[in-house]
């Protein structure tokens, strides 16, 4: 931890090197790098607000809090709400002095004694995260302290240039792939083929590792297609996956991505999908598959900073597995969700 008594920061902030060209992970780091040198803290993380809560993506491996990417806590509990509402300050040396901070959840889990941030915005103006700066001391006699609020005010509204250039890359890089895989669709369906699936699970992963937009995995499987072949033949078959697939596309929004990996196997990135969202979003394609007289089973998984798309892929996929064995056991009909 630093002497308290460092002087205020007489360099000038990167501007030059923050800018909408730069991608976001890049400018996070260079923020906290400078705020490190210039406003000692135990923490100087840069933070994402999604599913209700506050996530660390950008920080020092060797802080003074031991956080690491993917550590969070509920955003309500947070000090950064109160900040990012202008309820309380934005540098507060002496934390617990301000009551909005007194009383904030997260005090039962860390010891916050000062306490500086400034929000990130969304293009449309909700909340992105925040840079959040803590230590466990009381820094009411650190005068670069005192004196950081117009700078970090200053990162704030950088960073947040940062994500809005993004969205604006984010807009034009997926209408290039979408392009560039036009060929790889799956006869059968119309829907992405599974070399198509890798190719966007690629860069969303890439994507997710600079921005944690929330992403969720969505795993089908369907139940009765060897019984449909036996029965009514290959062709009866065909429109059964046809008509799943219909299902699939016309039960998400036109920004996810739908593949049919293969067989009777279909999977979907629901994109800006909170895992508070996905429950209705599965809900919705079931309904789409009974409509259609489709019976499938369905796993979903949230993909987290700690996670990962793999692991998340991979949840989700057992998640169906175990929604099939429950439907197999009889304790479901062919149509309803399982739990």
């Amino acid at each position: 931890m630093s002497d308290q008594t460092a002087t205020a920061p007489d360099a000038p902030a990167p501007m030059t090197l923050l800018s909408a060209d730069v991608d976001f992970e890049k400018a996070a780091r260079l923020v906290v790098a400078y705020l490190n040198a210039y406003v000692p803290m135990a923490l100087w993380s840069v933070t994402r607000v999604e599913n209700g809560r506050q996530t660390f993506l950008f920080q020092d491996e060797d802080n003074g809090y031991q956080v690491g990417p993917g550590h969070s806590h509920r955003w309500e509990d947070s000090f950064c709400i109160h900040m990012a509402a202008g309820n309380a300050p934005a540098v507060a040396p002496d934390a617990q002095a301000i009551p909005r901070y007194a009383t904030a959840g997260v005090n039962r889990t860390t010891s916050i004694g000062s306490y500086a941030g400034a929000v990130i915005l969304e293009p449309h103006g909700n909340v992105f995260g925040a840079i959040c700066g803590i230590d466990p001391a009381n820094r009411s006699l650190d005068p670069a302290l005192a004196q950081a609020g117009p700078l970090l005010t200053l990162f704030g509204q950088l960073l947040s240039m940062v994500v809005c250039g993004e969205r604006g890359r984010e807009t034009t890089a997926t209408a290039l792939l979408e392009s560039q895989m036009a060929a790889e669709i799956d006869e059968l369906t119309s829907l992405y083929n599974r070399r198509a699936w890798a190719r966007f699970v690629s860069e969303e992963e890439s994507r997710f590792r600079r921005l944690a937009d929330p992403t969720v995995a969505v795993i089908l499987d369907l139940d009765l297609l060897k019984s449909v072949n036996d029965t009514q033949g290959h062709a009866a078959g065909d429109r059964y996956i046809k008509l799943a697939g219909e299902a699939l596309r016309r039960s998400v929004k036109s920004t996810d991505v739908v593949a049919r990996l293969g067989g009777d196997e279909f999977a979907v990135l629901l994109r800006g999908c909170t895992e508070a969202d996905a429950d209705g979003a599965v809900a919705r394609i079931y309904r789409a598959l009974a409509d259609r007289g489709v019976s499938g089973s369905i796993g979903w998984a949230p993909i987290t900073v700690l996670k990962g798309f793999p692991a998340a892929i991979a949840e989700a996929d057992a998640a169906m597995y175990a929604a099939k064995a429950t439907r197999r056991l009889g304790r479901l009909d062919a149509h309803t969700p399982a739990p």
